[in-house]
């Protein structure tokens, strides 16, 4: 069964709403994919609600909760149409015990509330779609990891014992969603390649920070491969998995073409016009790797990802190839970025 969003729009969801747009409740949703998802729901005229633990002013509204113990927040979930949980501390920093910890609990007790919030309320969500992550699958060269032939990582030979704790924390964040009793609740989760969009602070930003410098040249060996989406693909697909009343589990949201680093790099300058990037080793990239706070793991790791049950179902891309969403990203991050010093 298809369920258009524009019927919401205009009749209403479980007769809860009939003029203005769905509820849509984001837990995690100030981190640089939620305020992407917020700002475009909002701009459609959605009633948007994030959960933060640290509210500020947005042209949404903000509601307070710790990320791991019912409370007021609930009452925002009884009675809207979607729930989108994204909460998560950022794997963007070095993996000592105390940030392991906060990255594991930080997933699994948040993917527990919201499933208690939504056992416990009168008028359950139609559908929680739940953050998870495309690093759940192997390091690997020889083939791609779609939902059905995926091969899940942990037990590659070929990879560092440390990457064991990334797919760890997947496996757990998926359990705790899947252990969550929501009848009559449609469960999606979202295993999400990078999200690429031009704003500040950004994974695009960064690599973009890096080619501008001269330093966007292939990392390690350059053959492992990189999985994406750009941002407005990922705001469609979201759309999409909402109203697609006939799709459950796990989903791939990558765009269809993943390619090796280095020539996902050779790419990225020629859309910004660099003609050089300047090559990093490996160890190159574990010395900066601890200057800069981070993982070598989140750039050597080759995930090669392919959305099948997009595909399959009829979901169509705007940006399937790297180099036409470079061209769009490069062209906009310029936009985004030469104002300020206009201004």
């Amino acid at each position: 069964m298809f369920i258009n969003i524009k019927a919401w729009l205009s009749h209403g969801f479980k007769g809860t709403r009939k003029e203005a747009g769905v509820k849509i409740v984001i837990p995690g949703g100030s981190g640089q994919v939620g305020t992407i998802l917020a700002r475009a729901f909002h701009g459609e005229g959605h009633d948007v609600v994030v959960f933060s633990r640290r509210p500020d002013v947005r042209p949404w509204r903000v509601v307070a909760w710790d990320g791991a113990t019912l409370g007021a927040w609930q009452r925002e979930i009884d009675g809207c149409d979607a729930v989108i949980n994204l909460t998560g501390r950022s794997v963007n920093c070095r993996y000592t015990a105390g940030h392991r910890d906060e990255i594991l609990q930080s997933r699994v007790l948040s993917t527990r509330a919201v499933g208690q919030a939504i056992a416990r309320v009168v008028r359950p969500p139609r559908v929680w779609l739940q953050a998870s992550t495309a690093t759940i699958y192997a390091h690997r060269y020889d083939g791609p990891n779609d939902e059905y032939s995926g091969i899940l990582g942990g037990q590659e030979p070929n990879a560092p014992s440390s990457w064991r704790f990334s797919i760890d924390v997947a496996r757990a964040w998926e359990s705790a969603f899947e252990e969550a009793v929501c009848d009559g609740t449609r469960k999606v989760a979202l295993r999400s390649a990078m999200t690429l969009s031009p704003d500040a602070g950004g994974v695009f930003d960064t690599l973009v920070g890096l080619a501008r410098h001269g330093l966007g040249g292939s990392a390690g060996h350059g053959r492992q491969f990189m999985s994406w989406i750009h941002y407005e693909d990922f705001v469609a697909a979201v759309r999409w998995l909402i109203e697609r009343d006939d799709i459950a589990g796990a989903v791939n949201v990558a765009a269809p073409n993943p390619l090796p680093n280095a020539e996902f790099m050779r790419v990225l300058r020629a859309a910004y016009g660099v003609p050089f990037g300047l090559p990093a080793t490996r160890w190159m990239l574990e010395v900066g790797a601890v200057f800069m706070r981070t993982e070598t793991e989140l750039i050597l790791k080759s995930r090669r990802v392919i959305p099948a049950i997009l595909l399959e179902r009829g979901f169509e891309f705007r940006f399937p190839d790297w180099p036409g969403a470079a061209r769009d990203l490069c062209r906009k991050w310029k936009v985004a970025h030469d104002r300020p010093r206009a201004a």
